[in-house]
């Protein structure tokens, strides 16, 4: 079996609703991003002979999954006051909902489905919230949870 990994970062803010503690408010992260994939064969042939896939290919598909959540407040559906979230957007801030709590377990589910179903061979991503904790996903078989 190959495997290949790369990495991303975003920076960006969120807080966890209905949560008794500090990440309850709004607070920021440099997330970082790995990514492995993996294959049991080589490709045979053409410029990528010997690859798994072109690093570069999946360095810009990694990219454009993660950017767009950089440098905004991300919020799960449902968790601030529709005013609230409307005079920020009105304000110009970039708002992103999502349909779920955004944990580092839920985000490395999200992104491993979203590549997936891109069709890369994803054996694991995971997401570090500091630079020493990190939350990952990779699915095994019959069972797999969802997001």
């Amino acid at each position: 079996m190959y495997t290949l990994k790369t990495e991303h970062s975003f920076d960006s803010a969120h807080f966890l609703a209905g949560y008794e503690g500090k990440c309850s408010n709004i607070h920021g992260h440099r997330w970082r991003v790995e990514v492995e994939v993996q294959a049991d064969k080589l490709i045979k042939g053409g410029q990528q002979d010997g690859m798994v896939i072109d690093f570069g290919d999946l360095k810009k598909a990694v990219k454009s999954l993660i950017d767009g959540y950089d440098h905004a407040l991300i919020l799960e559906e449902g968790t601030m006051r529709d005013i609230t979230l409307n005079c920020l957007m009105e304000d110009g801030f970039n708002m992103i909902q999502v349909a779920f709590r955004p944990t580092a377990e839920n985000f490395a589910a999200f992104f491993f489905k979203a590549l997936r179903d891109e069709g890369f061979g994803v054996k694991r991503v995971t997401v570090y919230e500091t630079p020493v904790n990190s939350a990952a996903y990779e699915e095994q078989g019959e069972g797999k949870d969802e997001v």
